[in-house]
């Protein structure tokens, strides 16, 4: 008799494509639109939501993470996945011109570096912008 071969191995049922797509997180180019100003403040200044945890009153900016409390947040600023999504964020992402030049249509110029720091509430956002306006200068 011939048996039937399976889409995938027994050991490896997490490989469906539910569980692949049901942790999905936003991307570098989409948390960087959330760092422009006018945006990181809705969404630190969120309205009550009792569906999300904390009742979207923690939220990290740069993970598009909610917490349960603010010391819950306050951990996560010195955890290893903080830090390595603001070293993820230091290079600008990337544009359709960028991608066109490393297709040969134009100079290609590398992705500048920027300083990417925590940001915990409007008062760093406010900074945040005096900084990236500096280095652009």
């Amino acid at each position: 008799m011939v048996y039937r071969r399976k889409k995938h191995h027994k050991e490896n049922l997490h490989l469906k494509k539910s569980h692949r797509t049901k942790r999905r997180t936003k991307d570098l180019d989409e948390i960087d639109e959330d760092l422009k100003e006018e945006n990181a403040k809705k969404l630190i200044n969120q309205e009550l939501d009792f569906d999300k945890p904390g009742a979207a009153q923690n939220y990290c900016i740069h993970c598009a993470r909610y917490f349960v409390n603010e010391r819950a947040l306050q951990d996560h600023f010195t955890t290893k996945v903080h830090k390595r999504r603001l070293k993820a964020l230091e290079l600008e992402p990337y544009t359709i011109e960028e991608s066109e030049r490393a297709a040969g249509k134009g100079n290609f110029i590398f992705a500048k570096k920027r300083k990417i720091e925590t940001i915990v509430s409007e008062n760093d956002i406010n900074e945040d912008a005096k900084i990236m306006k500096v280095d652009e200068d």
